[in-house]
């Protein structure tokens, strides 16, 4: 049986760009996300090259996140990838001017939610002994910087969270990396900016920036590294990204 990988965030950017690269691998896939209709567009786009499975849920609600993984046919409930990708930004602000309600959709997104899915998931995994739980990290884990705050803060805790998880599942044959990228162009700018795409455009002009594709061909190569290996952490920037504030714009 093909192995299965299931990808959260699969309706757009670096989520389905994974689905995409996973199944040229041979996965089946389960793509997760709240988007129905994207989340049907790619299983038609894949159903010629692998089984693809839409999962229709919101990470940040924990009672559908166990319906839906405790949902899925016993065929499919042998994960053998998971990519904790679901996760935004909501605005730029100095701390004291942010939005509290920008603050809770962060820290329910990108760390709860990458917390009630891990939690679904893992004892699927513990059951047959092996398991590969990849968490999209950020270099805004590494460094802060201005306006940052909390979009990093959650990055950070996935940093933490990822490190921790590494430790606590050493003896059960479940590995976790951490893939932390730079600038990537997607819809990520667009969601912090509150849907001002010019602004959101501005990010990445006058540099080439990193590709959704990009970080997906990586995530692709950690995976298949052999069983007794595993790529814990990597950093990848585009090549004019030197650190979160520094960066070769010819502009």
């Amino acid at each position: 049986m093909a192995k299965t990988a299931l990808v959260t965030g699969a309706s757009s950017g670096i989520g389905r760009a994974t689905a995409v690269a996973l199944a040229k691998q041979g996965y089946r896939i389960i793509v997760a996300g709240r988007r129905k209709e994207r989340l049907e567009e790619l299983q038609q786009e894949l159903g010629g090259t692998t089984n693809v499975m839409p999962l229709l849920f919101d990470v940040r609600d924990k009672e559908a996140v166990q319906y839906a993984i405790a949902s899925l046919p016993a065929e499919w409930q042998q994960i053998d990838v998971l990519v904790n990708n679901a996760g935004n930004a909501h605005g730029l602000a100095p701390i004291q001017e942010g939005s509290l309600q920008d603050w809770d959709a962060m820290l329910d997104i990108n760390v709860k939610g990458l917390l009630y899915v891990s939690h679904a998931v893992i004892p699927l995994m513990q059951k047959q002994g092996s398991g590969h739980i990849i968490n999209i990290g950020s270099i805004a884990g590494k460094e802060v910087y201005a306006n940052g705050n909390v979009y990093c803060a959650s990055k950070f805790a996935v940093d933490a969270l990822s490190k921790a998880m590494r430790i606590d599942l050493i003896e059960t044959g479940i590995k976790v990396s951490e893939v932390n990228p730079g600038l990537v162009e997607t819809e990520f700018s667009e969601v912090r900016f509150k849907g001002d795409k010019e602004r959101a455009a501005g990010v990445y002009q006058g540099y080439q920036p990193l590709l959704a594709e990009d970080i997906a061909d990586l995530i692709a190569f950690i995976v298949s590294r052999p069983a007794h290996v595993n790529l814990a952490e990597v950093l990848i920037l585009p090549a004019a990204q030197a650190s979160s504030t520094v960066l070769n714009k010819k502009v």
